[in-house]
């Protein structure tokens, strides 16, 4: 092999790592709980805050819409450090 075509194989190669690695680090901040929703198809948590009181169901709505579902405010436990948790549910006549 051309020591030039090797070499440029090897960088493309860096180049594909590293551009990988970064989504997988993107993709890690959102995979436990954290600052922000935490879930999937079925529902999720997400961090209390009073800031945000009046908005947990847009919040909870936004992340279950995602999965072409509704969503429900299941608890909210008003301590810092706690979360606000919600379930997704189907709308009457979608059946998965």
């Amino acid at each position: 092999m051309d020591r030039k075509l090797f070499l440029a194989a090897v960088i493309a190669l860096c180049g594909a790592l590293a551009a990988a690695n970064t989504a997988l680090s993107r993709e890690a901040e959102f995979t436990g709980p954290g600052p922000g929703v935490t879930g999937n198809n079925t529902g999720g948590i997400f961090p209390y805050s009073p800031d945000v009181e009046g908005s947990y169901n847009e919040i909870a709505e936004a992340h279950c819409a995602r999965y072409g579902r509704l969503a429900k405010v299941t608890s909210i436990h008003r301590v810092y450090g706690d979360y606000v948790s919600f379930v997704c549910y189907d709308r009457p006549p979608i059946i998965h």
